[in-house]
Protein backbone atom coordinates (compact mmCIF):
# COMPACT_ATOMS: atom_id res chain seq x y z
CA UNK A 1 0.00 0.00 0.00
CA UNK A 2 0.94 3.45 -0.12
CA UNK A 3 -0.66 6.73 0.91
CA UNK A 4 -0.97 9.74 -1.46
CA UNK A 5 -0.39 12.94 0.76
CA UNK A 6 1.72 13.73 -1.98
CA UNK A 7 1.47 13.26 -5.32
CA UNK A 8 4.49 11.74 -6.63
CA UNK A 9 6.24 8.12 -5.50
CA UNK A 10 10.17 7.52 -5.36
CA UNK A 11 12.23 5.09 -5.92
CA UNK A 12 11.88 4.39 -1.90
CA UNK A 13 8.42 2.60 -2.90
CA UNK A 14 10.18 0.88 -5.37
CA UNK A 15 12.14 -1.09 -3.01
CA UNK A 16 8.57 -2.79 -2.02
CA UNK A 17 7.29 -2.43 -5.38
CA UNK A 18 10.13 -4.21 -6.72
CA UNK A 19 9.24 -6.90 -4.19
CA UNK A 20 5.52 -6.82 -5.30
CA UNK A 21 6.63 -7.35 -8.66
CA UNK A 22 8.53 -10.60 -8.16
CA UNK A 23 5.34 -12.53 -6.52
CA UNK A 24 3.52 -10.83 -9.29
CA UNK A 25 5.87 -12.84 -11.95
CA UNK A 26 5.45 -16.07 -9.67
CA UNK A 27 2.08 -16.55 -10.58
CA UNK A 28 0.30 -14.56 -7.23
CA UNK A 29 -2.76 -12.19 -6.81
CA UNK A 30 -1.37 -8.72 -6.26
CA UNK A 31 -3.12 -6.02 -4.50
CA UNK A 32 -2.34 -2.66 -4.34
CA UNK A 33 -3.81 -0.43 -1.67
CA UNK A 34 -3.56 3.21 -2.48
CA UNK A 35 -4.29 4.67 1.38
CA UNK A 36 -6.91 7.61 0.31
CA UNK A 37 -8.44 7.48 3.13
CA UNK A 38 -5.33 6.93 5.51
CA UNK A 39 -3.70 9.77 4.31
CA UNK A 40 -6.33 12.46 5.85
CA UNK A 41 -4.66 10.91 9.10
CA UNK A 42 -1.11 10.41 8.23
CA UNK A 43 1.16 8.06 9.04
CA UNK A 44 2.76 8.77 12.44
CA UNK A 45 5.44 6.20 11.92
CA UNK A 46 8.96 7.17 12.26
CA UNK A 47 7.37 11.07 13.66
CA UNK A 48 8.11 13.15 16.55
CA UNK A 49 5.34 15.40 16.04
CA UNK A 50 1.62 14.81 14.87
CA UNK A 51 1.61 15.30 10.77
CA UNK A 52 -0.38 18.09 9.27
CA UNK A 53 -3.88 16.73 7.93
CA UNK A 54 -5.14 16.90 4.27
CA UNK A 55 -8.58 15.82 3.43
CA UNK A 56 -10.04 13.30 1.10
CA UNK A 57 -10.29 15.16 -2.28
CA UNK A 58 -6.86 16.20 -1.63
CA UNK A 59 -5.98 12.52 -1.66
CA UNK A 60 -7.48 11.64 -4.39
CA UNK A 61 -6.28 14.14 -6.38
CA UNK A 62 -2.53 13.11 -5.77
CA UNK A 63 -3.95 9.59 -6.34
CA UNK A 64 -4.29 10.46 -9.71
CA UNK A 65 -0.96 9.69 -11.46
CA UNK A 66 -0.45 6.90 -8.95
CA UNK A 67 -1.41 4.20 -11.37
CA UNK A 68 0.93 5.33 -14.31
CA UNK A 69 3.72 5.50 -12.03
CA UNK A 70 3.14 1.97 -10.25
CA UNK A 71 3.01 0.72 -14.36
CA UNK A 72 6.77 1.25 -14.55
CA UNK A 73 7.43 -1.61 -12.15
CA UNK A 74 4.19 -3.12 -12.03
CA UNK A 75 2.36 -4.98 -14.91
CA UNK A 76 -1.11 -2.52 -14.34
CA UNK A 77 -3.49 -5.73 -16.66
CA UNK A 78 -2.40 -8.31 -13.66
CA UNK A 79 -2.88 -5.96 -10.67
CA UNK A 80 -6.03 -5.21 -8.77
CA UNK A 81 -6.11 -1.93 -7.61
CA UNK A 82 -8.06 -0.82 -4.59
CA UNK A 83 -8.80 2.67 -2.70
CA UNK A 84 -9.50 2.24 1.31
CA UNK A 85 -11.39 4.97 1.32
CA UNK A 86 -14.21 2.39 -0.27
CA UNK A 87 -14.63 0.36 3.45
CA UNK A 88 -13.48 3.04 5.57
CA UNK A 89 -15.36 5.45 4.86
CA UNK A 90 -18.35 3.53 5.36
CA UNK A 91 -17.50 2.38 9.24
CA UNK A 92 -19.91 4.06 11.41
CA UNK A 93 -18.93 5.03 15.52
CA UNK A 94 -20.45 1.37 16.39
CA UNK A 95 -18.11 -0.39 14.45
CA UNK A 96 -15.11 1.94 15.24
CA UNK A 97 -15.69 1.62 19.19
CA UNK A 98 -16.12 -1.95 18.61
CA UNK A 99 -13.00 -2.41 16.30
CA UNK A 100 -10.97 0.01 19.17
CA UNK A 101 -12.01 -2.78 21.51
CA UNK A 102 -9.65 -5.30 20.68
CA UNK A 103 -6.35 -3.41 21.79
CA UNK A 104 -5.37 -1.66 24.33
CA UNK A 105 -3.37 1.89 24.89
CA UNK A 106 -0.36 0.01 26.36
CA UNK A 107 -0.11 -2.03 23.01
CA UNK A 108 0.24 1.31 21.22
CA UNK A 109 2.22 3.11 23.19
CA UNK A 110 5.11 -0.12 23.04
CA UNK A 111 5.27 1.14 19.71
CA UNK A 112 8.67 2.93 19.29
CA UNK A 113 7.51 6.43 17.75
CA UNK A 114 4.88 6.67 20.21
CA UNK A 115 7.19 5.85 23.08
CA UNK A 116 9.31 7.97 22.67
CA UNK A 117 7.26 10.93 22.09
CA UNK A 118 5.25 10.12 25.09
CA UNK A 119 8.38 10.00 27.38
CA UNK A 120 9.49 13.38 25.52
CA UNK A 121 6.42 15.20 26.44
CA UNK A 122 5.38 15.45 23.00
CA UNK A 123 2.40 15.75 21.94
CA UNK A 124 0.05 12.71 20.99
CA UNK A 125 -3.18 13.38 18.66
CA UNK A 126 -5.76 10.70 19.76
CA UNK A 127 -6.66 10.21 15.89
CA UNK A 128 -2.73 8.94 15.50
CA UNK A 129 -3.78 5.62 16.97
CA UNK A 130 -6.57 5.51 14.50
CA UNK A 131 -3.84 4.80 11.99
CA UNK A 132 -2.46 1.66 12.78
CA UNK A 133 -5.62 0.55 13.24
CA UNK A 134 -7.60 1.61 9.94
CA UNK A 135 -4.13 0.05 8.12
CA UNK A 136 -5.01 -3.25 10.06
CA UNK A 137 -8.55 -3.07 9.07
CA UNK A 138 -7.05 -2.99 5.33
CA UNK A 139 -6.23 -6.46 5.58
CA UNK A 140 -8.98 -8.02 7.84
CA UNK A 141 -11.42 -6.38 4.75
CA UNK A 142 -9.35 -7.44 1.88
CA UNK A 143 -8.37 -11.01 3.39
CA UNK A 144 -4.69 -10.78 2.96
CA UNK A 145 -2.64 -13.20 3.12
CA UNK A 146 0.69 -11.93 2.90
CA UNK A 147 1.69 -7.82 3.28
CA UNK A 148 4.57 -6.07 2.50
CA UNK A 149 5.72 -3.14 3.60
CA UNK A 150 8.71 -1.35 5.29
CA UNK A 151 10.45 -2.47 8.00
CA UNK A 152 9.02 0.87 10.13
CA UNK A 153 5.91 -0.64 9.45
CA UNK A 154 6.47 -3.48 11.11
CA UNK A 155 3.84 -2.73 14.32
CA UNK A 156 0.93 -1.88 11.94
CA UNK A 157 1.65 -5.15 9.92
CA UNK A 158 1.81 -7.37 13.12
CA UNK A 159 -1.40 -5.67 14.45
CA UNK A 160 -3.30 -6.75 11.31
CA UNK A 161 -2.27 -10.51 12.14
CA UNK A 162 -4.13 -9.72 15.65
CA UNK A 163 -7.30 -8.30 14.48
CA UNK A 164 -7.04 -11.10 11.46
CA UNK A 165 -7.80 -13.25 14.71
CA UNK A 166 -10.60 -10.99 15.95
CA UNK A 167 -12.58 -12.15 13.24
CA UNK A 168 -11.63 -15.57 13.08
CA UNK A 169 -9.20 -15.39 10.30
CA UNK A 170 -5.85 -16.70 9.27
CA UNK A 171 -2.89 -14.24 10.13
CA UNK A 172 -1.61 -12.93 7.53
CA UNK A 173 2.77 -13.27 6.82
CA UNK A 174 4.38 -9.98 7.11
CA UNK A 175 7.16 -9.75 5.02
CA UNK A 176 9.30 -6.00 5.88
CA UNK A 177 11.90 -4.61 3.55
CA UNK A 178 15.02 -2.38 4.33
CA UNK A 179 14.42 0.86 4.03
CA UNK A 180 16.65 3.38 1.89
CA UNK A 181 17.96 6.93 3.27
CA UNK A 182 17.14 9.30 1.01
CA UNK A 183 20.16 11.75 -0.71
CA UNK A 184 20.93 13.34 2.65
CA UNK A 185 22.39 9.86 3.46
CA UNK A 186 20.40 10.54 7.02
CA UNK A 187 16.68 10.32 7.32
CA UNK A 188 14.75 7.51 4.90
CA UNK A 189 13.82 8.26 1.83
CA UNK A 190 10.81 10.58 1.94
CA UNK A 191 8.51 13.23 0.12
CA UNK A 192 8.06 14.47 3.41
CA UNK A 193 11.70 15.12 3.80
CA UNK A 194 12.29 16.54 0.30
CA UNK A 195 15.34 14.02 0.02
CA UNK A 196 13.72 11.44 -2.52
CA UNK A 197 14.01 10.75 -6.45
CA UNK A 198 10.12 11.04 -7.82
CA UNK A 199 9.75 7.62 -10.42
CA UNK A 200 8.10 10.86 -12.95
CA UNK A 201 11.59 12.45 -12.28
CA UNK A 202 12.80 13.37 -15.62
CA UNK A 203 16.44 11.39 -17.09
CA UNK A 204 18.87 14.05 -16.04
CA UNK A 205 17.23 14.92 -12.49
CA UNK A 206 17.28 11.37 -11.42
CA UNK A 207 21.37 11.17 -12.61
CA UNK A 208 21.74 14.27 -10.67
CA UNK A 209 20.04 13.16 -7.68
CA UNK A 210 22.17 10.10 -7.61
CA UNK A 211 25.18 11.69 -7.57
CA UNK A 212 24.65 13.99 -4.35
CA UNK A 213 24.43 11.00 -2.38
CA UNK A 214 27.31 10.16 0.09
CA UNK A 215 29.78 7.32 -1.15
CA UNK A 216 29.18 5.19 2.06
CA UNK A 217 25.36 4.69 0.32
CA UNK A 218 26.55 3.25 -2.86
CA UNK A 219 26.81 -0.35 -2.32
CA UNK A 220 23.03 0.34 -0.47
CA UNK A 221 21.16 2.19 -3.28
CA UNK A 222 22.78 -0.46 -5.60
CA UNK A 223 20.82 -3.13 -3.95
CA UNK A 224 17.41 -1.33 -3.31
CA UNK A 225 17.76 1.48 -5.54
CA UNK A 226 19.08 -0.26 -8.63
CA UNK A 227 17.69 -3.79 -7.37
CA UNK A 228 20.90 -4.92 -8.51
CA UNK A 229 21.56 -8.51 -8.42
CA UNK A 230 24.17 -9.99 -5.50
CA UNK A 231 27.25 -10.34 -7.46
CA UNK A 232 26.78 -6.73 -8.74
CA UNK A 233 26.61 -5.57 -5.39
CA UNK A 234 29.35 -7.82 -3.91
CA UNK A 235 31.63 -6.43 -6.59
CA UNK A 236 30.61 -2.83 -5.92
CA UNK A 237 31.90 -3.45 -2.53
CA UNK A 238 35.02 -5.11 -3.22
CA UNK A 239 35.88 -1.77 -5.84
CA UNK A 240 34.84 0.58 -3.23
CA UNK A 241 36.88 -0.57 -1.19
CA UNK A 242 39.89 -0.22 -2.95
CA UNK A 243 41.04 3.33 -2.94
CA UNK A 244 42.70 3.97 -6.69
CA UNK A 245 38.83 3.32 -7.64
CA UNK A 246 36.44 6.71 -8.01
CA UNK A 247 33.54 6.39 -6.23
CA UNK A 248 31.98 8.64 -8.67
CA UNK A 249 32.56 6.38 -11.26
CA UNK A 250 30.58 4.16 -9.40
CA UNK A 251 27.64 7.09 -8.69
CA UNK A 252 27.60 7.26 -12.60
CA UNK A 253 27.30 3.73 -12.97
CA UNK A 254 24.60 3.57 -10.26
CA UNK A 255 22.46 6.47 -11.96
CA UNK A 256 22.61 5.13 -15.34
CA UNK A 257 21.31 1.72 -13.75
CA UNK A 258 18.26 3.39 -12.00
CA UNK A 259 17.19 5.02 -15.21
CA UNK A 260 17.43 2.09 -16.68
CA UNK A 261 14.58 0.85 -14.61
CA UNK A 262 12.27 3.49 -15.69
CA UNK A 263 13.29 4.43 -18.84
Amino acid sequence: GCDPSRPDLHIGHSVVLNKLKQFQDLGHNIILVIGDFTAMIGDPTGRNKTRPQIDLKETKQNSKTYISQVSKILNIKKTKIVYNSKWLNEINLNKLIKLSSKFTLAQFLERDDFSKRYKSGLPISLHEFMYPLAQAYDSVYLRSDIEIGGTDQKFNLLLARDLQREFNMEPQVVLTMPLIEGTDGVEKMSKSYGNHISLMDKPENMYGKTLSISDDMIPKWFALAADSDESTCMSIKQKLGDKSNNPMDMKRELARKIIELYY
